[in-house]
């Protein structure tokens, strides 16, 4: 008789059997974010050597059908990289101060929320108020 330990053992082994013929061409474009050979490019930059650029990039479809692109960023300086978790936008942040910058959040196709950068760690942090648009 099988233990606890062997059976979930054998049931992990068969779903990675299973999870094994797929690859990301066989997902949804939504879910292969990254997969768009598109090229980083400058959105912002700031003082002191602050540079803002598109990064990732994800095929998004609005309800109407209508296709887009939207991107990641990621904050550049002093040869540090930090990526923006979460948040893709089709339009360049704008500057607040130099420790915040300010981006729409993009959701299939369609601007959804503004959100405030913390250009130290990368965080966003949704602005408050009810404001589902800019």
């Amino acid at each position: 008789m099988a233990t606890g330990t062997q059976q979930v053992s054998g049931m992990l082994f068969g779903i990675a059997a299973l999870l094994s013929g797929c690859d990301e061409t066989d997902q949804p474009p939504s879910r292969m974010a990254s997969a768009l050979p598109v090229a980083d490019s400058l959105a912002l930059n700031g003082p002191g050597g602050l540079d803002i650029f598109f990064s990732l990039a994800r095929p998004a479809r609005s309800l109407e059908g209508q296709s887009c692109i939207e991107r990641g960023l990621e904050i550049r300086r002093d040869g540090q990289r930090i990526r923006v978790p979460l948040l893709y936008t089709r339009e360049a942040p704008t500057l607040l101060n130099d420790s915040t910058a300010r981006a729409i959040l993009w959701t299939n196709c369609r601007a959804v929320a503004p959100y405030r950068i913390n250009l130290r760690t990368g965080q966003p942090v949704r602005e408050p108020g009810d404001n589902p648009t800019p």
